[in-house]
C-alpha cells in the first residue's frame, strides 16, 4: 500500500469523518530504554548495545505500530555468559528485570506479528558491567622455603579481579604508587595465560623496605559509575602460608546412628588463616553442625559418607588441605545362584556330579565382610568335598561359593550363607538355599490367551510369563523391539512372580515385550526367555477438534473431518449430525477424511455440527460450531484522544474502527455501542447505522461528544447483522488534557504529513545514524534531549538542493468549537504552538511558521519565523495562535546559500491556553505585519548606535 496515500486516507478519516480503504498495515518495531543504561552504541547493522550496571532495573519496551495492534513476544538468546537462558517468553511490551546479574547479558529479541507480511523483529544487546573486589595472593619462588619464609627470597603478589569490561590494575606501596622501572627491586607484568585479566607485583630478593602494606587498586576507569576497588597486604618477614592439623583418623568407620565429630586445628600461617569444610565436591550435609574448628555430623547415615575436608587459606602461598574418609558400615543385597556341573550339558542337578551355590553380599567397609555357611542350620567347615571359597574384596563384590563335589544323596538338604561385619554392630544377613532331587532348573512359558494381548488405552493391563523350576529366579522384563525405558524409567524391570503389571496403558507402549530369567535367586544357566505381544486398541485422534464457522445465509461451504491415527484403523465408521439430528452416515476405507457439503446456508442450518469417527475402542469427534455472528470490529489504536472544544468541562472523541473479516458473514447493519464512566455500573447505549457493505480495512468513524473533563469512559461497540449481534470490543477513552505532542520516535511522525507541492521534503533522522562525512559543521549532533538514538526532523540542504528551495512539514489537522447558531464562534480559544529549532551552520536559511485553517482555504497566516545560523545548540520557540476553525500547523524550512544550511525541529507541541514563560524575545519575531518587523530591526539598530556612543 502506498505510505502516503495511507497517511492521507487516515487523516481524512480522523479529521473529517468520511471512510477510507487500506489502513491495515504491516507490523513495525522499535525497541526504547527506560533510561538506566550506561551507554547505548549504534551496532553495523543498526543493532543497538545497552550497557547496564550489575543490579540495576533493565527495561526495554518494544514500541510497535501496525494495524491490527501486533501481537509482541520478548526472546532471548545466549550472551556472553555461559548460561543459556531458558527458552522463556514474554507477550507484553514492556521487559523489566529488576537487580539484573551479569549472566543476564545477551541479546534481546522483540518479535511483532499482526498477520499481515512478515512479522517485525529487532534487537538489542545488553552488556552488563561489573567490578568484583580484587583478591591478592602471594606466593614466593619454588623451593626456597626456609625458616623465615620471606628473607632473602623473591615474591609475587598477584592481584585478580572478576570484571566486564577487562580491569586495569595499579600498586602502591604504603603511600608510594609503584610502576615499571621506579624500583629496581620491583617488577610488574602480566602473565600472557591471563589475557590480561591479572597483574604481578615482583619483589626480587626481598630488602628491609619491602616490608610494608601493599595495595593493589582494581579500575574499570568509571565506566557505568562502577568506582574503584581496592585490597591491602601487609607482608612481614613472618608472612608464611598455612598450617593445618586434622586431630581423627584415616578413615573413620562408624555405625549408622553415630555421632561423627571431626576437629582441624590451625598450626601455622600469617596472616591467620580462615578454616572452611568441604565433602567430596557436594555440600555439607544439611544437619551438619559447624563451630569454630569442629565439625559434627550427629546420627550419621549411607548418605552421609564420603571424603570430608578442612581447607586453611590466608591468600600466601597454597590453601592447605587435609582430607579423611567417613565410613558408615553396611550390608545390603543378599543374592545367590546354582550352578550345575559345567562339564555336563544337562542343567539339572544329579547325584555323582558337581554343583556350586554362590552368595553374593554388598558391604562397607568390604574388607570387614564375613561369610559362614550352615547346613541344616548347623555349622559347615571347609573338606575335601564341601570346599568353601570367598573372593578377594579388593578385586570383587564380596562373593562366596560352596562347591559340593560328587554329589550324594545325604547332601541334599538346606543351606543358609550368613554375611556379618567384624566387631559386629550391624544385623547380619542370611540366604536359604534349598538342594534336593526337585531342584530343577527354570523354564518360562507365555499362556495362550497372554500373547498377544489386547487392551485398550487407559485400561491397567498385566503381561504374564509362567515360571517353573525351583527355586524360582527372578524375572526380568524389558522391550524385545526398541530399544526403550520400561514404565517404571528403567530398561529392565524386576518381577518376582513373573507379571508385569502397567497401569493406564498408552498407544506408545504398544509392542513386544521380552521375559528372561536372572541368574540371581535361580540357576545359573542360560538365561531362559519368552515373547509377549501387546496391543493397544485406542479410539481415532481427529482434527480439528472444534472450530468456529461463520457464515451468511444461502451461501454453500463445508466442513471435512480428518483422522489422524487409530488402531485399528482399517475399517472406520463416521457419522454426522447437527444437534441431535443425524444428517449422514458411512465408512471410511482407504480415506483418511470425510466432508459433510451444505449447499445454502439457511436459519435452521445454524448450530453445532459434530463427525463422530469410530473404531472399536470408541469414537473420536471433530466439532464445527457454524453461525453467522459477525467478528469483532478492531479499534485503530493509533487514533487521538481528545477533540478541543470551546467548552469548560467537555472533550469530544473522535471514534475510529474496522471491520475485522467484514464479508464472512451478512452486511453489518449497524453498530450498538455502549458508553459509560470507568468504575460505574450503567451503561448509555445507542445503534449506529451503517448503509453500504463495509470493505476490508475500511476505517470507520463516529464523533463522540459531551464526554466531561476529565472523566474516563469505557466504550463498546457490538456489530449487527441479520443473525443479531456479533462479538463485542471495548476500549477506555482518557481525556488527553488538550495536549499534542510529537517526538519523531514513531516511524509514523504522528501523523505530519509532506507538502508535495514543494521543491523537497522534510527527513527524519537521528544523529546515530545521520551522515555527516560531506557536511560536518552542521545539524545537530543529537535530538533535543540529547539521546544520539533520539530522532527529529530536518532538512537536508547538500546537492541537489539550491538556493531558495522549500520544504514544508504539516501537523495532523484539530478540531476547535463548532460554530453558535448565528456563524460566529463564541470565544476564540487561544493555543500555544511550541517546538524545538537546532539552526547551525554558515548558510542557514530560515525556518517559517504558519497557521493554516480550513475556513481560509489557500491563504497560511505566518506567525513565526527566524533566519542565519544560531549556533550549535537546541532552542524553544512558544508562539500563540487563535484559529476560529479546524486547522493545521506548517514548518517551512528554505535552503541558504551552501550546503551547511542544515535546519531541524524536535519536540513539537499544540496545547490548550496561552503559552507560559515564553523563551528570551529575541529568538521569536511576531509577524503581525512586515512593517513591525521592519521597526523592531531599527529599533534595535539604533539602540546599537546609542550605546557605542556612550562609550
Amino acid at each position: 500500500m502506498d505510505i502516503s496515500f495511507a497517511v492521507l486516507c487516515l487523516l481524512a478519516a480522523l479529521f473529517e469523518g468520511v471512510f477510507c480503504q487500506g489502513v491495515y498495515a504491516p507490523p513495525n518495531v522499535r525497541i526504547i530504554h527506560s533510561g538506566h543504561a550506561c551507554n547505548i552504541e549504534e551496532e553495523r547493522y543498526t543493532e543497538r548495545v545497552y550497557t547496564i550496571r550489575e543490579g540495576e532495573t533493565l527495561e526495554l519496551t518494544c514500541l510497535v505500530s501496525g494495524h491490527p495492534r501486533p501481537q509482541i513476544r520478548w526472546t532471548k538468546t545466549a550472551g556472553s555468559a555461559t548460561d543459556r537462558i531458558q527458552d522463556s517468553s514474554v507477550f507484553n511490551e514492556t521487559l523489566r528485570i529488576t537487580r539484573i546479574q551479569r549472566h543476564q547479558g545477551g541479546r534481546y529479541y522483540c518479535k511483532a506479528e499482526n498477520g499481515l507480511g512478515t512479522p517485525a523483529i529487532k534487537s538489542i544487546r545488553v552488556d552488563v558491567y561489573y567490578l568484583d573486589d580484587p583478591i591478592v595472593t602471594v606466593h614466593q619462588s619454588i623451593g626456597e622455603a626456609k625458616e623465615q619464609f620471606y628473607y632473602e627470597r623473591t615474591v609475587f603478589l598477584r592481584c585478580a579481579a572478576n570484571s566486564n569490561p577487562p580491569v586495569r590494575y595499579s600498586w602502591r606501596r604504603g603511600r608510594e604508587f609503584l610502576s615499571q622501572g621506579s624500583d629496581k627491586g620491583v617488577e610488574i607484568y602480566e602473565p600472557f595465560f591471563t589475557q590480561g585479566e591479572t597483574k604481578i607485583l615482583k619483589l626480587k630478593n626481598l630488602r628491609p623496605q619491602d616490608y610494608a602494606n601493599y595495595t593493589c587498586t582494581a579500575s574499570v576507569r568509571n565506566v557505568c559509575g562502577i568506582p574503584d576497588k581496592s585490597v591491602l597486604f601487609r607482608l612481614t618477614n613472618k608472612t608464611a602460608s598455612p598450617t593445618i592439623k586434622l586431630l581423627v583418623e584415616d578413615p573413620i568407620v562408624a555405625n549408622p546412628g553415630q555421632t561423627v565429630i571431626l576437629v582441624c586445628i590451625i598450626s601455622g600461617g600469617e596472616p591467620t588463616p580462615t578454616l572452611t569444610w568441604v565433602r567430596n565436591t557436594e555440600e555439607l550435609p544439611k544437619k551438619s553442625i559447624l563451630k569454630s574448628d569442629t565439625l559434627t555430623i550427629p546420627a550419621i547415615s549411607t548418605e552421609d559418607a564420603g571424603v570430608y575436608s578442612c581447607v586453611a587459606s590466608n591468600n600466601v602461598g597454597n590453601p592447605a588441605k587435609k582430607s579423611t574418609n567417613i565410613v558408615v558400615r553396611a550390608l545390603k543385597k543378599g543374592r545367590f545362584w546354582i550352578t550345575p556341573d559345567p562339564y555336563h550339558n544337562d542343567d539339572n542337578i544329579q547325584i555323582g556330579r558337581e554343583v556350586k551355590i554362590s552368595c553374593q553380599v554388598e558391604a562397607t567397609p568390604p574388607e570387614e565382610l564375613m561369610f559362614s555357611w550352615l547346613k541344616n542350620g548347623r555349622p559347615l567347615r571347609s573338606s575335601e568335598r564341601m570346599v568353601i571359597t570367598q573372593t578377594d574384596p579388593d578385586v570383587a563384590p564380596g562373593i562366596t561359593n560352596l562347591d559340593i563335589i560328587d554329589l550324594k544323596f545325604t547332601d541334599f538338604g538346606t543351606y543358609t550363607c550368613v554375611a556379618s561385619l567384624k566387631n559386629g554392630g550391624i544385623p547380619e544377613i542370611s540366604i536359604d538355599v534349598n538342594i534336593s532331587s526337585t531342584t530343577v532348573p527354570p523354564n518360562l512359558t507365555v499362556p495362550r490367551e497372554k500373547s498377544p494381548l489386547v487392551t485398550q488405552e487407559g485400561d491397567t493391563v498385566e503381561l504374564q510369563c509362567l515360571v517353573s523350576g525351583k527355586p524360582k529366579p527372578i524375572i526380568l522384563w524389558s522391550h524385545a523391539d526398541k530399544e526403550a525405558p520400561m514404565p517404571d524409567g528403567n530398561m529392565q524391570t524386576e518381577s518376582y512372580d513373573g507379571v508385569l503389571r502397567i497401569v493406564n496403558v498408552s498407544r506408545e507402549m504398544a509392542g513386544t515385550y521380552r521375559c528372561q530369567t536372572s541368574q540371581y535367586n535361580g540357576f545359573n544357566v542360560k538365561p531362559r526367555e519368552a515373547i509377549v505381544e501387546l496391543i493397544v486398541l485406542y479410539p481415532p485422534a481427529v482434527e480439528p477438534v472444534y472450530t468456529e464457522i461463520r457464515q451468511g445465509l444461502g451461501r454453500p461451504f463445508s466442513l471435512s473431518c480428518r483422522v489422524l491415527r487409530a488402531h485399528p484403523s482399517k475399517v472406520l465408521d463416521y457419522e454426522w449430525k447437527l444437534g441431535t439430528r443425524l444428517l449422514t452416515v458411512g465408512q471410511l476405507d482407504t480415506r483418511d477424511e470425510t466432508e459433510y457439503h451444505i449447499r445454502a446456508l439457511n436459519r435452521e442450518g445454524y448450530g453445532a455440527y459434530t463427525c463422530d469417527i469410530k473404531n472399536e475402542a470408541g469414537a473420536g469427534r471433530c466439532t464445527f460450531l457454524v453461525t453467522g455472528k459477525a467478528y469483532a470490529p478492531e479499534f485503530y489504536y493509533d487514533t487521538y484522544s481528545a477533540l478541543w472544544q470551546n467548552k469548560p468541562r467537555v472533550y469530544g472523541f473522535k471514534l475510529q474502527w474496522t471491520q475485522m473479516n467484514p464479508n464472512a458473514v451478512d452486511r453489518v447493519m449497524a453498530y450498538r455501542l455502549g458508553i459509560k464512566q470507568t468504575g460505574h455500573q450503567r451503561w448509555w447505549e445507542q445503534e449506529i447505522p451503517i448503509e453500504d457493505n463495509i470493505q476490508k480495512g475500511e476505517l470507520l468513524t463516529y464523533n463522540l461528544t459531551e464526554l466531561i473533563k476529565p472523566e474516563a469512559y469505557q466504550v463498546r461497540l457490538t456489530p449487527i447483522t441479520r443473525f443479531g449481534e456479533g462479538d463485542s470490543t471495548e476500549r477506555i477513552i482518557h481525556f488527553s488534557c488538550g495536549k499534542f505532542h510529537c517526538d519523531f520516535e514513531e516511524d509514523t511522525i504522528c501523523m505530519f504529513t509532506q507538502d508535495k507541492t514543494e521543491e523537497f521534503d522534510w527527513t527524519r533522522h537521528s544523529a546515530a545514524t545521520r551522515d555527516t562525512k560531506y557536511t560536518p559543521n552542521t545539524g545537530p549532533s543529537s535530538d533535543r534531549t540529547g539521546s544520539k538514538q533520539g530522532f527529529y526532523m530536518y532538512i537536508e540542504t547538500s546537492r541537489p538542493r539550491l538556493e531558495g528551495d522549500k520544504a514544508r512539514l504539516l501537523t495532523p489537522s484539530f478540531n476547535v468549537a463548532p460554530k453558535n447558531p448565528y456563524g460566529n464562534v463564541a470565544t476564540n480559544p487561544t493555543y500555544c504552538f511550541s517546538f524545538y529549532y537546532h539552526m547551525y551552520g554558515k548558510h542557514i536559511g530560515t525556518l517559517n511558521v504558519y497557521l493554516r485553517q480550513k475556513s481560509q482555504t489557500g491563504q497560511d497566516t505566518s506567525v513565526w519565523t527566524l533566519s542565519g545560523n544560531q549556533g550549535d545548540r537546541w532552542r524553544q520557540a512558544r508562539v500563540n495562535i487563535n484559529p476560529t476553525s479546524s486547522f493545521q500547523m506548517v514548518l517551512e524550512g528554505i535552503r541558504g546559500s551552501g550546503i551547511e544550511g542544515d535546519i531541524a525541529v524536535d519536540d513539537v507541541t499544540i496545547e490548550e491556553g496561552e503559552c507560559q514563560d515564553p523563551p528570551p524575545s529575541s529568538n521569536i519575531r511576531s509577524l503581525a505585519s512586515p512593517a513591525a518587523v521592519h521597526i523592531w530591526e531599527l529599533c534595535l539598530t539604533l539602540l546599537l548606535v546609542l550605546a557605542g556612543l556612550r562609550r
